[in-house]
């Protein structure tokens, strides 16, 4: 798996995907936390299974010396 994700984008990821599940402890008890697990995983590996299917990268290309 090669990384995919910017890493501000992992970072965004990240916060958003706890701010998703620590919802099942706040508010009215639903499934809808569990989609929080997506980004948070997708955040911590770097990759996005979606972006290789279509060829999209968010990281940075390295500079050519």
């Amino acid at each position: 798996m090669k990384k995919n994700v910017h890493p501000i984008e992992r970072m965004i990821r990240i916060v958003l995907g706890i701010a998703l599940i620590t919802m099942a402890f706040v508010g009215p008890v639903n499934k809808w936390f569990l989609l929080g697990v997506v980004p948070l995983l997708t955040g911590i590996l770097g990759w996005c299974p979606p972006y290789q299917l279509l060829g999209i990268s968010t990281c940075s290309l390295r500079k050519k010396t």
